[in-house]
């Protein structure tokens, strides 16, 4: 018994020492392009991705990217986030639904707070009409990849054998990158814009998560 309570207290060491390390080196990253495109304006990532992107697509692809942004889009995002809170509360799973609640509600005050103080202009010549807002980060990135984590999180969960919860977490967090390239694509933000917005959902979602965890007291 004792071997095994000091096994558990490594693991739970290791594992702290993980999330620790992830936590700082996506913060770093993502501090790191804040103070290169939006202090020190540096450009030339941005636009060759951007030349890059523009001398490899089509009307076909314009149309497929069309599609695949609208499902980081609130109009997308909202519905879906209410159907996943009102199946756990359908199930006796009320806290859980809240704390994912608190994870959309909390992530969005963050992301808008950032744009707000950063101020970065969107790319001109848009390929999507009636945007508004600034450009640093990208919502539809941040949000997206915070609920794909979200999904991810509760497949892990689930007594689905393990291939099957690996397929179905790359399925998602592929549906979250793909959604980051079409903002790019669309040139509605720049690949700076995603590239910061996936450093910052992964550091919110380590956080969240392990908050999430410890009120629910799993080990």
């Amino acid at each position: 018994m004792k071997k095994r309570l000091q096994l558990l207290a490594n693991q739970l060491t290791q594992k702290s020492l993980l999330i620790a390390c992830l936590l700082i080196i996506f913060l770093f990253l993502f501090a790191l392009i804040t103070h290169e495109v939006v202090f020190e304006n540096e450009a030339s990532f941005d636009s060759k991705t951007i030349h890059f992107l523009s001398m490899h697509s089509s009307p076909a692809i314009i149309k497929i990217m069309r599609g695949v942004t609208f499902l980081g889009s609130f109009y997308f995002l909202a519905p879906a986030y209410s159907l996943l809170i009102a199946y756990l509360l359908l199930h006796k799973k009320t806290t859980y639904g809240i704390s994912i609640l608190a994870i959309a509600v909390s992530s969005t005050l963050v992301l808008f707070g950032l744009k707000l103080l950063f101020r970065r202009h969107r790319p001109a010549l848009p390929l999507i009409q009636d945007i508004a807002g600034y450009s640093f980060p990208s919502g539809h990135a941040l949000s997206a990849f915070i609920f794909c984590s979200i999904l991810s999180y509760q497949v892990s969960l689930t007594s689905l054998r393990i291939i099957w919860k690996w397929i179905l977490i790359a399925l998602f967090m592929s549906v979250a990158i793909a959604i980051g390239i079409s903002r790019i694509v669309l040139n509605v933000h720049y690949a700076t814009d995603v590239l910061a917005s996936f450093c910052l959902g992964i550091v919110w979602v380590l956080l969240s998560f392990e908050i999430f965890k410890k009120w629910h007291r799993q080990p």
